[in-house]
């Protein structure tokens, strides 16, 4: 038995009710029998005369990229654009999306996280103010069709055979990271070109890149020219990092500085939070909390000092002058991709060029030397 839509052969998957067999591993997307195609929803297309508006213009190194890649859309080859955080992913990869709407085609953009598929929905809205861009993720489902679709991982699902170009953004973090059903559902999302965008990619996409199955474009210069921050680090024992961690706050809220420090988990988040509010105007973020939102909000606009959370913040949100601390950043959630995502968190603002950063650990792990090695290397390429 085969399943149409997720590829599954495992029989365990199967369930059977009455003389019909159907898949139960990508049931949540909808029931679909055995021996049946995927039903594909016809979504408009028409050729658009859209104009690309950004509020800065692009470097020349984010404008050679920017070349590279809509060059290799056009081909139809899938294309791996590795670039720093912090160096403009998203807006170098507006030319191929002008590119394509101006053609007729359909155009996605997938991203893991609802919090970030608003963000780049924002964004594209400024950019394309003519066009009709819309977020399809949790809680805005209601419309699923527009000129530009930004949308999550899971709700590809929706768009079988749909777009001609396929942009997708953090394919290296959870839940689409080793997820082979989203794998599957993406792969059945696009019919044209794909752009795969990242700033840590794992052996598997460059092992594709060697065998010239996939092409790479690397940009890992920001805008303003100054090198990403290497993170200051503290080996101690967990008491003493609670130490350094309250020096390093006093610090940046002297300095007029807002914060996100990571935490490795939900407890040890709620525990350290109850004591940190006691002194300071800071908040908890987490994978579960429904205000997530209001609360990032609540630090652009300075209400907050800092804010405590999960690797839920370690990608896609964007603030004007932050700096991030990791305590515990020994701890096996936080891998080498996490810990540059984090201190990618700083100087990314043209104005804010540079910031601090920390890791505070009790023994120096692989992934940490490895995210310093990175960060090296890409200051030394850029």
């Amino acid at each position: 038995m085969l399943c149409k839509r997720c590829g599954n052969t495992d029989e365990r998957y199967f369930y059977q009710d009455g003389e019909v067999w159907y898949c139960r591993r990508c049931v949540q997307f909808g029931r679909l029998n055995v021996g049946e195609e995927v039903p594909v929803k016809v979504y408009q297309t028409k050729r658009h005369h859209c104009r690309l508006h950004l509020k800065y213009p692009l470097s020349d190194a984010q404008a050679k990229a920017s070349g590279e890649v809509a060059g290799w859309v056009k081909q139809g080859k899938p294309v791996l654009l590795y670039a720093a955080c912090g160096s403009g992913k998203t807006e170098i990869v507006m030319e191929s999306i002008q590119q394509a709407l101006n053609a007729g085609l359909k155009v996605g953009f997938a991203i893991s996280r609802r919090q970030v598929v608003l963000e780049i929905c924002a964004r594209m809205k400024q950019a394309f103010p003519r066009l009709h861009v819309i977020a399809v993720c949790e809680g805005s489902t209601r419309v699923t069709d527009g000129d530009l679709i930004i949308c999550t991982m899971h709700q590809l699902y929706r768009y079988h055979q749909a777009f001609d170009v396929l942009i997708m953004d953090e394919v290296d973090a959870f839940p689409y990271k080793h997820n082979a059903l989203l794998e599957q559902i993406a792969h059945h999302a696009m019919k044209g070109s794909v752009v795969y965008l990242t700033a840590t990619p794992d052996e598997e996409m460059l092992k594709r890149v060697e065998k010239g199955e996939w092409a790479m474009v690397q940009l890992f210069q920001r805008p303003h020219g100054h090198p990403l921050v290497i993170p200051k680090q503290r080996k101690a024992p967990l008491i003493l990092q609670y130490v350094f961690l309250l020096a390093f706050i006093e610090r940046c809220i002297h300095r007029g500085k807002q914060l996100l420090l990571f935490v490795p988990t939900r407890r040890f988040g709620h525990k350290l939070y109850r004591w940190l509010k006691l002194r300071y105007r800071c908040r908890l973020i987490t994978s579960v909390t429904s205000e997530k939102e209001s609360m990032i909000e609540a630090l652009r606009t300075q209400k907050l000092q800092f804010l405590i959370t999960t690797t839920v913040l370690e990608r896609g949100v964007t603030f004007d002058d932050i700096q991030t601390a990791v305590i515990c950043a020994d701890h096996p959630v936080f891998d080498e991709a996490s810990l540059i995502q984090i201190i990618g968190r700083v100087g990314r603002n043209i104005h804010h060029p540079s910031g601090e950063g920390l890791f505070l650990f009790t023994h120096r792990t692989l992934a940490i030397t490895r995210c310093l090695h990175a960060l090296e290397m890409m200051n030394a390429q850029a």
